[in-house]
């Protein structure tokens, strides 16, 4: 067959519309955040997590009472229109030692993460990447400080300094970080023979540019959500401590030391116990649920349909 140039004409105005069938680009951020949407617990626990932050930072200017007032005329009353949470032993409003109490448990569940962010990532990078004995060696570490019980760091720690934010601070600091580690390290063997990461090699780009620049984000998938399940790891242990009378010094109160203190009168005051388990309940479920969003949201294969 003769081709002839009257055969290529241009496509008249009326089906130029026609000819645009392509979707419109879409970056990977924007996939997720599609994706992460049509998770309807995922966003409810996103929505639980806005609001609690919002009650830490208001709500302990609402009730018009500090988290340190006593009143021994109101001991353990129950809640009413003046308290609404209650009265604790003391007579001091539960409302705002609860949300006095979520400003310190949200904070150190977000301190945690980003540290162990920080550390992991570099520390499981650096050890995945160079491999060979420097790997090893790293690796034997990482697994001697998780042979180490837990509550031996907080004692040694209570010792060299007082009970508080900053002795349940180092502890989770030093034990929450070697989890992140090993995932990262898991992450980057499996990408560091990829084609790109030998094509950056082959042009002579420097180790930690390839890490920083190729490696690490192409596992950002699981370690924002490692991060994300952390901060109620980290809120729950610190409840925990405080639990067991190595948390905050008095006056002040996380959600593990309301329900320490709410414990004593469970049977004849239940209010006090039970505001701040809810609380710890809730924002469990809600990173939980934020969590398993976003591994569906970032699985590469498909993750929600």
């Amino acid at each position: 067959m003769e081709i002839k140039p009257q055969m290529f004409q241009p496509l008249p105005d009326e089906l130029q519309a026609y000819e645009n069938t392509s979707p419109p680009a879409h970056g990977y951020w924007k996939d997720v955040w599609s994706r992460f949407k049509k998770h309807k617990l995922a966003m409810t626990g996103l929505i639980i997590i806005g609001l609690l932050v919002l009650m830490s930072v208001i709500g302990p200017c609402m009730s018009g009472h500090t988290y340190y007032d006593q009143d021994l005329s109101m001991v353990n009353r129950a809640p009413n229109s003046i308290y609404w949470f209650g009265t604790d032993a003391l007579g001091r409003d539960l409302f705002t030692r609860v949300w006095w109490g979520a400003r310190i448990s949200l904070f150190i569940g977000l301190l945690t993460s980003v540290t162990c962010l920080v550390i992991g990532v570099l520390y499981g990078g650096i050890s995945g990447y160079l491999g060979g004995r420097a790997d090893e060696i790293m690796m034997r570490l990482v697994e001697v400080l998780l042979s180490i019980p837990f509550l031996l760091y907080v004692i040694l720690l209570i010792i060299l300094f007082e009970p508080g934010l900053k002795a349940i601070f180092l502890a989770l600091g030093l034990v929450c970080w070697l989890n992140m580690a090993r995932i990262v390290r898991g992450q980057v063997l499996s990408l560091k023979e990829r084609e790109y990461v030998l094509a950056a090699r082959l042009l002579g780009i420097s180790k930690w540019r390839i890490l920083s620049r190729h490696l690490i984000p192409n596992a950002m998938g699981p370690i924002i959500v490692t991060a994300t399940l952390l901060v109620p790891e980290a809120i729950f242990t610190e409840a925990f401590l405080s639990f067991l009378g190595l948390g905050v010094s008095s006056p002040q109160a996380s959600w593990g030391v309301l329900a320490s203190e709410g414990m004593h009168g469970l049977r004849n005051y239940p209010w006090q116990l039970f505001f701040p388990a809810f609380l710890i309940s809730l924002t469990m479920f809600a990173f939980n649920f934020v969590g398993d969003g976003l591994r569906d949201a970032m699985d590469p294969r498909g993750g929600l349909t």
